[in-house]
């Protein structure tokens, strides 16, 4: 079963709420992002017939719903709102078995058979066990389960569902979310989310909605930009892939008011991470380099969006790189030299920092892990040497470093 939104709009009490919403969708999970007021539940309640469009149409299979008669449309569709709440004390089976009333000529159970498929979604929802509580004595998480067992005992080919892990817990939340993912290979899902982190592991496609309108629709990787992030929520965020679970991750970064202080971090193997964040924090211009595109410190630079000298992994600092590792360090405020090892691979990056403080661009060390540990050149020892005499100022930790630029320059 297909469904297609055709540039349908709708306004309410005179205002545009929707703008030419544009979609098709299949068999797969498509997420509705957007800030609050960005028109997700009136587009859910104008694909299932709540509300009609102004203009444009929206087709199942072809067929218009506007041609459906409500039993026949509640057959195809099912919604679990983002509100459900019920004030009679129905109980979760009961409620459950609401689902089951487009199939019956009048509201009176016949037989077991409704109870038999009622039990089997409660028991996928995993709320069979509340069947003989009443609905107003659940909890709001236990409440959400039922009322999303209901729709699925509609037997629907299309589910839509406004904040469908409203009220849980994160256990849950993962609980409802991997349902509905399994549930997506064999039906239209569309689900209205809050939870940017929720979208972009499960959704098969994201559509961006701001003040009505698709700001940009398809894969996760496309949609779930820094940019578009800033633009739509006015945040910035980190956004890093996540191996284990193989979807995007986003961790808001609060900026703090710009100091006009550039600090260059050279670091390695993670070693620059916490530094880069927290200087971003409170309000530093970074830069880092230089970073073979492999290192963790790399990834944390391209997720921050700061400006970072890469190479090739497993191997030397190239001379390109070296320079334009040189050039930022120079044109920087302050260089900080992170706490990693350091082999002949990455050597330069010593340089890097001799080269600034000879500079007398304020040069901090970073030295919590004894030289000889971290050492695998044999020269560290006289590179310290050298960048003592040149002014370099040593630490020993991230902390110590940040205090030293927060209170050095500004």
């Amino acid at each position: 079963m297909d469904l297609e939104v055709r540039k349908i709009n709708f306004h309410y009490g005179g205002k545009k709420i929707l703008d030419d919403i544009n979609f098709e969708a299949g068999k797969e999970l498509i997420g509705v992002i957007g800030p609050n007021g960005s028109g997700k539940t009136t587009l859910l309640r104008n694909i299932d017939g709540v509300l009609k469009p102004d203009k444009g149409s929206i087709f199942i299979d072809g067929e218009d719903v506007t041609t459906c008669s409500p039993k026949n449309l509640a057959k195809k569709m099912g919604i679990v709102p983002q509100d459900s709440q019920i004030k009679f004390e129905f109980t979760a089976l009961d409620v459950v078995l609401m689902g089951r009333n487009p199939y019956l000529n009048r509201f009176q159970l016949e037989g077991e058979t409704e109870i038999e498929i009622a039990k089997r979604y409660m028991e996928l929802t995993h709320c069979w066990h509340l069947a003989e509580r009443p609905i107003t004595e659940l909890s709001g998480g236990e409440a959400r389960k039922v009322i999303i067992a209901r729709a699925l005992t509609q037997e629907p080919k299309i589910l839509l569902l406004d904040e469908p892990t409203s009220h849980l817990d994160l256990n849950h939340q993962v609980e409802i979310m991997d349902l509905i993912k399994d549930l997506s290979r064999d039906k239209v899902i569309i689900a209205a989310l809050h939870d940017l982190n929720l979208a972009a592991r499960y959704c098969d496609r994201l559509i961006l909605l701001n003040n009505g309108k698709v700001i940009v629709q398809g894969n996760t990787e496309k949609i779930l930009t820094r940019k578009n992030i800033k633009e739509v929520f006015g945040v910035d965020v980190m956004i890093r892939r996540e191996t284990a679970t193989d979807s995007y991750a986003l961790t808001p970064v609060k900026r703090g008011e710009e100091k006009n202080v550039w600090v260059h971090v050279i670091s390695g193997g993670g070693s620059g991470g916490e530094l880069m964040v927290k200087l971003i924090t409170m309000g530093f211009r970074v830069s880092a380099g230089v970073l073979n595109v492999f290192d963790t410190d790399y990834q944390t630079a391209k997720d921050l969006g700061v400006e970072v000298v890469g190479e090739a992994p497993f191997s030397e600092i190239g001379e390109n790189a070296h320079e334009a590792n040189l050039k930022m360090a120079e044109k920087a405020d302050v260089v900080i030299l992170a706490d990693f090892p350091v082999g002949l691979g990455n050597l330069k990056n010593v340089d890097a920092a001799e080269y600034s403080a000879s500079k007398g661009i304020l040069t901090i060390v970073i030295d919590l892990t004894p030289v000889q540990q971290k050492d695998f050149t044999g020269k560290l020892e006289e590179r310290w040497r050298v960048l003592n005499e040149k002014g370099a100022i040593f630490v020993q930790s991230s902390q110590e470093a940040i205090k030293k630029v927060d209170t050095s320059m500004t």
